[in-house]
């Protein structure tokens, strides 16, 4: 059994356990998304172990197809992390915030989308395979921005280091910042074995370590959510009490109908 299948194995049990935990807690009532992206996750890379001994020749439609869903579930987590984060005051929001919340999400893809090409390796011929290295690393810088934005406005979401959010937000932080490292330095070196050597340390080893940062901090009892601060609350209601009125004022047009009537 080679390196690779061994590591494979690893984050599988490794994924297997964030799930087992994650139920064990309730986790998946808050962040339901977030938990089935781990459960695929887990379920994703045993198939990928069977597939690459038993069914070689099947190895690359698969990565192509477990790759695009693990894209789409990684959009619908972030915009499940924005959306809880709100969780104290989203009774009073409009009911179009998570559409609001998921266009916003999907413009900083797409305004990252050109800073991520620049990461594709010039040499990767193959138009499939530049298109996916190029998505897995807008959902990288993605991630990152997700984090950064969460931990600098800590303050004003009310959110600490042992709120679900920010656990969540963090691992995927970090793993994310380890694979951009990686990627910058496959662009200065040259294919061979210790090129297959930092992605094995530097992707599979970063996300084990990550795994095992979530079985600790779900392991814990998560904290009770604190109220946010009375200006992000304000900026908030004041936000959803602009769009009721705008809705208000536009039900409340005279249809063209009743114009002629009058």
């Amino acid at each position: 059994m080679t390196l690779d299948s061994v590591l494979l194995i690893v984050l599988s049990v490794g994924e297997a356990t964030v799930v087992a935990i994650l139920l064990r807690r309730g986790a998946w009532r808050k962040l339901p998304l977030f938990c089935t992206y781990i459960a695929w996750g887990a379920v994703s890379d045993a198939a990928l172990f069977v597939i690459s001994r038993g069914f070689p020749a099947a190895y690359n439609k698969y990565y192509l197809i477990e790759t695009t869903v693990d894209s789409l579930l990684m959009f619908s987590v972030l915009v499940e992390l924005a959306w809880s984060v709100l969780r104290p005051v989203r009774a009073s929001l409009p009911r179009a915030t998570i559409f609001v919340l998921t266009f916003l999400v999907a413009l900083a893809g797409v305004v990252i989308w050109p800073l991520a090409g620049m990461t594709v390796p010039p040499d990767l011929d193959d138009p499939q395979y530049r298109l996916l290295f190029h998505l897995q690393e807008t959902f990288a810088i993605l991630r990152v921005l997700c984090f950064l934005v969460m931990a600098g406005f800590s303050q004003l979401l009310s959110i600490g280091w042992r709120d679900r959010e920010l656990q969540v937000a963090s691992g995927l932080g970090f793993y994310s910042i380890v694979t951009l490292l990686v990627t910058v330095l496959h662009s200065h070196q040259p294919w061979g074995a210790p090129y297959h050597w930092l992605d094995e340390a530097g992707f599979s080893l970063c996300y084990l370590g990550t795994l095992s940062y979530w079985v600790l901090s779900f392991s814990t009892k998560e904290q009770e959510r604190k109220e946010f601060s009375p200006q992000m609350q304000q900026l908030l209601l004041q936000m959803g009490g602009g769009a009721r009125a705008g809705r208000i004022a536009l039900t409340d047009l005279p249809s063209d109908r009743s114009r002629k009537k009058d």
